[in-house]
């Protein structure tokens, strides 16, 4: 099936005529459909449509707005099994997953539509008699979104709607290895009603990332993605002074205390290391146990991971999917490499699946190193797969040094039963989200989501936050007086 690009309100084909395709990671010989293999004419064009549009949809009251994103809400909500099926087809990912995936756009694009009633500024006395204070949000422009494989649907939620409520206008570059799930989602919003050159879509690699993120009519990026190329995004935006909003790469700890609940842990390191098959920016890929605890955790953290399936995630029976492509894959095969060769230990897994039910997809075994330190390259790079590293620690002061020491600083966790130590836990590791007895993934979208480091630049996406990113400030003075009154100065 032939897919297009959205520009002008228009699907069009792009202007080089090329499409790719786009597989089934769990069976490559499904083909998905042919996508716009687009240039950086087609990303122009998509700029100057949603510019064209901007001046007429900043003046549509933000009620009026959200009614639109109301009813967009709606219809994602009515298709949400179909939409979930195809995002585990591009995407690989459990359906359960992909279920939560599109529920997780139907929770942001309600919630954040209802910001169109709101959209609150302040009031302030003024110093002066006779005069009216206060502060209002304003739209900013035109909004490039660059949106990653892992959630498809989620992802682009939690930067369009906001933009929308917010008066901009949106042009979308989703992966090329999950069109599908973007296109559902602006053909929603065509339905809906958004007006023609309010939301455009175009496909494509690099180079239309590079035209979205150079172009001088772009006034916001909102980039997810790796840190390497989320530094590329911000050098790129730089000479234009726009607004960046990054989130990136994390190296998450679950620390786990000598008077932890096992079971609950046992269960919670499970799902944050091998959920969506460890491809989670929040995933669990450390965990730093207490020594007193540490083999009898191990012991039975291995032999639940050993008893995970891996397979087609449309089999209900599957609880681990496939990686994405072959590409990512290889990277997950190189550390595997890479942490025998530090010393650390295989406990299970290590391999690619290659079986009969594996060898036409990117499949590899749930993956736990021991004897890790804080020092390998397992334990403080990104690996974004199925392999989860088992850290040592004598006491909560070192388990939280370890969970620190790392260049990123998105999601943690504890297990503990002690309050006192959750507090310490919760406010000594310098995260932007952090859990307490739950793994490091479970982020609800009325609470900002984001990290400190070299997780991103200091801008949230989801809850109130993210209307920070498309919006900005105006202070407005109203002077009744009739007279010259100058601030500072004519107090008296």
């Amino acid at each position: 099936m032939q897919f297009f690009n959205f520009v002008g309100g228009r699907w069009t084909p792009s202007a080089s005529g090329r499409t790719f395709e786009n597989r089934n990671p769990a069976d490559t010989r499904e083909l998905i459909g042919h996508f716009a293999d687009s240039t950086v004419a087609d990303a122009e064009q998509a700029i100057a449509a949603a510019r064209g549009a901007y001046d007429s949809w900043r003046l549509v009251p933000a009620p009026k707005r959200a009614e639109i994103l109301f009813r967009a809400a709606q219809l994602i909500a009515d298709r949400k099994e179909a939409f979930a099926r195809d995002m585990t087809r591009e995407m690989g990912k459990v359906l359960d997953e992909t279920r939560g995936d599109v529920q997780e756009a139907i929770d942001m694009t309600y919630f954040l539509a209802g910001e169109g009633r709101r959209l609150h500024g302040q009031t302030a006395p003024s110093e002066l008699r006779d005069k009216f204070a206060m502060s209002i949000r304003q739209p900013i422009g035109v909004c490039a979104m660059i949106t990653p494989w892992n959630f498809p649907m989620a992802i682009p939620s939690w930067k369009i709607i906001p933009a929308l409520v917010c008066g901009n206008t949106v042009v979308l570059k989703p992966s090329e290895l999950t069109p599908l799930s973007a296109v559902h989602f602006i053909k929603v919003l065509e339905e809906a009603g958004v007006p023609p050159g309010v939301v455009n879509m175009v496909t494509g690699g690099p180079a239309v990332g590079e035209a979205l993120t150079t172009h001088a009519d772009v006034s916001v990026v909102s980039f997810t993605g790796s840190t390497a190329v989320g530094r590329l995004v911000n050098q790129n935006a730089a000479p234009h002074f726009k607004k960046v909003h990054l989130e990136m790469g994390g190296k998450n700890a679950i620390m786990i205390l000598d008077d932890a609940n096992l079971e609950l842990a046992l269960e919670g390191c499970l799902w944050g290391g091998f959920g969506t098959t460890g491809q989670r920016c929040t995933a669990a890929s450390r965990v730093i146990v207490h020594e007193k605890i540490h083999d009898r955790f191990v012991e039975q953290f291995v032999a639940r991971a050993r008893a995970l399936r891996v397979g087609d995630g449309l089999d209900p029976q599957v609880q681990v999917g496939p990686s994405i492509s072959e590409k990512q894959l290889q990277k997950v095969m190189s550390y595997v490499e890479i942490g025998r060769q530090e010393g650390a230990t295989v406990a299970c897994g290590g391999s690619r699946l290659t079986g009969p039910a594996h060898a036409n997809g990117f499949f590899h075994e749930p993956t736990v190193f021991t004897g890790v330190t804080r020092s390998m390259r397992i334990a403080r790079e990104e690996i974004f797969g199925p392999v989860v590293s088992v850290v040592k620690c004598a006491s909560l002061d070192e388990a939280i040094a370890i969970g620190n020491d790392v260049v990123y600083g998105l999601s943690a966790s504890i297990y503990t039963q002690d309050v006192n130590r959750a507090f310490r836990a919760m406010r000594d590791m310098y995260t932007g989200i952090f859990y307490v007895n739950a793994p490091t993934i479970g982020a609800e979208v009325h609470l900002p989501f984001g990290g400190t480091k070299a997780t991103g630049n200091g801008h949230r996406e989801a809850g109130l936050a993210a209307l920070d990113v498309f919006s900005e400030w105006k202070s407005i003075y109203v002077d009744f007086s009739g007279k010259l009154q100058r601030a500072q100065i004519d107090t008296e």
